[in-house]
């Protein structure tokens, strides 16, 4: 109890109101953005109302470039018609774009919720899109009654730049774009009509075909701006996608701690809990099995006692294994280093579990190089990995069987440990089903005593500590072989001899000392 904090307890009582509403947020984005992508027109209420404001927005910024083509407008045109003339197209056309940069700030302040909203302005900047037209038409009207040649020339430059203008600020809108050119169309047909020169009707169908152009320009204009609001939207909510993976993946985080807490904690309390008594029943047990007070009057109890303290030993080996796992995945096993000697600690681990390889009639055959230097590692961690990879392979190897330990160098300068047994092996496809927790291979299940299924992983977490390597070779029916190997920077480098003159001045100095 004494490691929970307070962050932790609150962390388990769920997600706090600044998470939720983020969630929310999130939740309420995703939904908008999907709507705007997922609609049966293929262009929803989101899309349209982008558009109306791009248009509005275009029409407003645009502004005095159009006052710029006014101005060379009338400056050429004064030097044919009268300046009363040229000073009404000015009236009219700044008439024109007042009314439209009126209505154009107007949508973009309001509030456009609804469809209706949404076609009710746009028809109102379609209208001031016709306005705007028809005062330029009246310029192009007025040019007609000049009968000049350069006049004719300078009249389809007009018609080319306002079409143009005009093409391109109503895009969005491909409705304002034939209402904004209607006007100069009626007027070209004119021309056409009441004039029945080759020139004039020349001029009157170059200057239609270029409204067509730029009119499929403005249509073609018009597909690639949705397009690229359709990918903008995609891009938005495959980035709110990953916004909500990254949630999601918080709170599994947020779960597996609270749960890797609740077991820590349990593991924590457990502990004294079941060592406690699992002691007394070990205490009592071993009294009772030694007839330490008088002998049993019934043979049956001693045969009893037995099995009551050989499961109770079983027992608490497996909550010794579990704390170690625990301590291991916590990261809190804390390595106690010193120089020590894979050799001893061999023998040690044979002597150990002699019996039980005699019991099974079974063959250990060690092989240890000779002169192998120590090595600073935890003694204890060390010969649980020896303790845990020897007595798997006794457990695992049938009566009779062979077991073989080596030990030397590696390649790398550093050592190894190798436990080989003439077992059932391993398929390929269980070995990581082994090396997890409370994992066992299905011949191992067959043939073998029944076991926790921690050894392995005990091993590997404590060969990592140490910064090792730990290898597993099986093959079904050959046998399995397990290898942990430590690096070079643990291996201690013995000291060199001491020379001839140091070895001179030692007793120099103990007779100078005494």
């Amino acid at each position: 109890m004494s490691d929970l904090t307070a962050e932790q307890i609150q962390q388990g009582r769920g997600l706090d109101r600044k998470t939720l509403a983020a969630r929310r947020r999130l939740a309420h984005e995703m939904r908008s953005v999907r709507e705007r992508i997922a609609s049966a027109s293929g262009l929803g209420h989101a899309f349209d109302v982008e558009l109306l404001r791009q248009f509005a927005h275009a029409q407003i910024s645009a502004v005095p470039l159009e006052m710029i083509l006014l101005a060379s407008i009338t400056a050429i045109a004064a030097y044919w018609l009268d300046l009363i003339v040229v000073l009404r197209w000015v009236i009219l056309v700044l008439v024109g774009l007042a009314m439209m940069v009126a209505t154009g700030r107007r949508v973009l302040a309001a509030p456009l919720d609804t469809p209706q909203k949404v076609k009710s302005w746009r028809w109102c900047l379609v209208l001031a899109q016709a306005l705007l037209g028809a005062c330029w038409s009246i310029i192009v009207g007025d040019l007609l009654t000049i009968d000049l040649s350069l006049s004719r020339l300078f009249l389809l430059f007009v018609v080319i730049m306002v079409s143009a203008i005009t093409a391109m600020l109503a895009e969005t809108v491909p409705v304002a774009v034939v209402f904004g050119l209607l006007p100069i169309s009626i007027r070209l047909a004119t021309l056409a009509i009441t004039h029945e020169t080759l020139r004039d009707i020349a001029l009157a169908l170059m200057a239609a075909g270029a409204q067509l152009f730029f009119l499929l320009f403005s249509s073609r204009m018009h597909e690639t701006t949705v397009m690229s609001l359709k990918l903008r939207a995609e891009k938005e909510a495959l980035l709110l996608e990953v916004q909500e993976a990254k949630a999601n993946s918080d709170e599994a985080r947020r779960r597996a701690e609270e749960a890797n807490l609740a077991k820590s904690h349990f593991l924590a309390t457990m502990s004294h809990e079941l060592r406690t008594p699992l002691n007394a029943i070990l205490g009592f047990s071993e009294v009772m099995k030694g007839e330490v007070f008088g002998p049993h009057t019934n043979p049956a109890y001693r045969e009893y006692a037995n099995d009551i303290h050989s499961s109770g030993h079983h027992l608490l080996t497996l909550i010794n294994e579990i704390l170690d796992l625990s301590r291991i995945e916590a990261g809190r096993y804390d390595l106690r280093e010193e120089a020590i000697s894979i050799a001893h600690i061999i023998d040690d681990a044979k002597h150990m579990l002699s019996l039980r390889a005699k019991a099974k009639n079974q063959t250990v055959h060690s092989k240890i190089e000779m002169s192998l230097p120590r090595l600073w590692a935890d003694e204890r961690a060390t010969r649980q990995i020896v303790l845990n990879i020897l007595s798997n392979a006794i457990k695992f190897t049938p009566p009779g069987g062979e077991i073989w330990i080596k030990a030397g160098w590696t390649a790398g300068s550093g050592q190894y440990i190798s436990i080989k047994d003439s077992g059932p092996g391993i398929p390929e496809e269980e070995i990581p089903l082994v090396l997890s927790s409370f994992g066992r291979g299905s011949l191992a299940i067959k043939t073998a005593e029944q076991g926790s299924g921690l050894g392995l992983p005990i091993v590997k977490g404590l060969i990592d500590l140490h910064g090792g390597s730990f290898t597993l070779k099986a093959k079904p029916r050959e046998g399995t072989e397990v290898i942990v190997t430590f690096p070079p920077e643990r291996v201690m480098e013995a000291l060199p001899p001491l020379g001839k003159q140091v070895a001179r001045a030692i007793p120099l100095r103990r007779g100078k000392a005494a």
